[in-house]
């Protein structure tokens, strides 16, 4: 029997690409899932795509009253969360400093950042109460890497999502709680289309998949409780990292 069964997990953008993968891929190994995300046509298809029950809600992290809301529906539904799993994210098609609009700045940053930051508190007391839990939040090579193919705002998001992560780790280890940030390189999702430049169909089969990040997500939170996995990079083998 899996050491996962039973275990109450909510992934946000759980309504497509990696966290849609993630929500399946451990409902699959007896986790009680939930999947949060803003479009409810979309959560709904992963719910029907799964062989187990995966309950939904639509929710914009980015609105903290929307966040306390779900988490008080999934403790009703499923129990206190077990395992968060921050996978919301975003990105624009004008991303250099010179074409970037204020707003999708702000919008970019309450989202990737600000979005994880409101979920994180929201599950923490409970966390701290049974001493106990995993937040695993999705980052991007672009939060360790600051390069031109994300754009400033993407990268700005994403730095503040990694530290946000780090810095919580190191302040709830002695409570337990274990938080975990993955860097994912180029991953086949449909953020892709976003891009300013069309991805090839070829390209795309050459990078990560969201199931490749799924077994990360099922590595990490599969560990034992003496084990705490800070910081994972991964990218496509063909991909480079200096």
């Amino acid at each position: 029997m899996s050491t996962l069964a039973g275990k109450t997990v909510l992934v946000t953008g759980g309504g497509s690409g990696i966290g849609a993968e993630i929500a399946r891929t451990l409902a699959s190994h007896g986790c009680r899932v939930a999947i949060a995300g803003r479009r409810e046509s979309r959560l709904q298809e992963v719910a029907n795509s799964s062989d187990q029950e995966i309950l939904f809600r639509v929710c914009d992290v980015a609105d903290r009253s929307d966040v306390a809301a779900l988490f008080d529906w999934v403790r009703e539904s499923l129990g206190s969360v077990d395992i968060l799993v921050n996978s919301a994210g975003i990105n624009i098609a004008k991303r250099s400093m010179a074409d970037l609009d204020p707003a999708d700045w702000d919008k970019l940053l309450q989202i990737n950042a600000t979005g994880a930051y409101n979920c994180i508190r929201e599950v923490l007391p409970a966390m701290r109460e049974k001493r106990d839990g995993i937040i695993v939040n999705i980052s991007s090579v672009a939060g360790i890497r600051a390069g031109l193919l994300g754009g400033v705002a993407y990268n700005a998001s994403k730095f503040a999502m990694s530290a946000l992560s780090l810095t919580v780790g190191e302040e709830e280890s002695r409570n337990g709680i274990r938080l975990t940030s993955i860097y994912p390189g180029e991953v086949e999702t449909p953020i892709l289309d976003e891009r300013p430049v069309p991805v090839s169909a070829e390209h795309r089969l050459r990078i990560l998949q969201p199931e490749d990040l799924a077994a990360a997500v099922l590595m990490v939170v599969s560990l034992p409780a003496r084990a705490r996995v800070p910081e994972l990079v991964m990218i496509p083998t063909t991909q480079s990292f200096t």
